[in-house]
């Protein structure tokens, strides 16, 4: 079960989503919630700011009191949200930091961190609230698996049906290890395999059944589809997960590091981009 759960709170227009999925995941699992909001900025770095001559302070929050003023309003705006939701164990985590490294060192200590997609077209808002590429930051980085929460999620269940991407890679084992407390709540976990016989070094001779001996070991209800399709193996998860009507999709986070940046392979860039339900990611 998952017993602590981080949440990003940042005040932007998805954070009532990716809270709504937090909160009925603290619930379910009678696990503690922690609201963790960043300033975007250390001390040093205000520091070394404001000592620059001519280099201006970004505005609105135009000192650096100024944002953590901001980072603890909304902290509190998360805290009455989080009571109204039914949570009953929670707090509320400010940090003088860079948004992506302060999730990350929290991560070390929780169960789970919930975030949202990334969107393009989100309207710009004051720092620190939009950070580029998050989800995929924290997926590749860090040692906590990560729910990505669509900004059209309301309150349907998690798990429900649940969608499982298993290619037989590490990332996948992890990621099916990691989400291991989902699902064995779903009504019914679909082990999903994409063209396996491309693959049939990693499947064997019957693609999926070992994997499938392994959940329903542990208490899942589980069924192996194999599709065979010409689309990307991202667009026939989504397929499969809009077709079932999914509460829930699991799979790897595969990246690679170029130039000492992580670069992400193209299923996770497209689930990332278009999972139509909450998605587990573990690397």
């Amino acid at each position: 079960m998952y017993k602590t759960i981080v949440v990003h709170i940042d005040g932007g227009p998805d954070q009532d989503s990716r809270l709504r999925a937090a909160a009925l995941l603290a619930n379910d699992h009678g696990a503690h919630l922690v609201g963790s909001a960043a300033t975007g900025i250390s001390w040093l770095d205000y520091a070394l700011v404001a000592g620059s001559a001519g280099v201006p302070v970004p505005e609105p929050e135009s000192d650096f009191q100024g944002l953590r003023d901001a980072a603890h309003a909304r902290l509190e705006a998360f805290r009455q949200d989080a009571l109204r939701l039914g949570v009953s164990s929670l707090e509320t985590r400010m940090v003088d930091d860079d948004t992506r490294y302060a999730l990350l060192l929290q991560s070390r200590y929780a169960d789970l961190v919930v975030l949202s997609q990334d969107r393009p077209d989100a309207p710009e808002r004051a720092l620190p609230a939009r950070v580029r590429h998050l989800p995929e930051f924290l997926a590749l980085r860090g040692a906590r698996p990560v729910l990505v929460v669509p900004p059209h999620y309301e309150k349907a269940s998690i798990p429900g049906v649940a969608v499982v991407g298993w290619d037989g890679s590490m990332q996948a084992m992890r990621a099916i290890a990691a989400a291991l407390p989902l699902l064995q709540r779903a009504e019914n976990v679909k082990l999903a395999l994409i063209n396996p016989d491309q693959l049939s070094d990693l499947h064997g001779e019957e693609p999926g059944a070992d994997m499938a001996l392994y959940l329903a070991r542990h208490g899942v209800r589980v069924e192996v589809v194999c599709e065979r399709t010409r689309s990307t193996d991202g667009a026939a998860l989504v397929a499969l997960a809009r077709d079932s009507g999914a509460g829930l999709m699991v799979t790897g986070a595969y990246g690679h590091s170029r130039y000492r940046e992580w670069v992400l392979g193209g299923v996770t860039r497209e689930l990332l981009e278009r999972a139509p339900v909450p998605l587990l990611l573990a690397h």
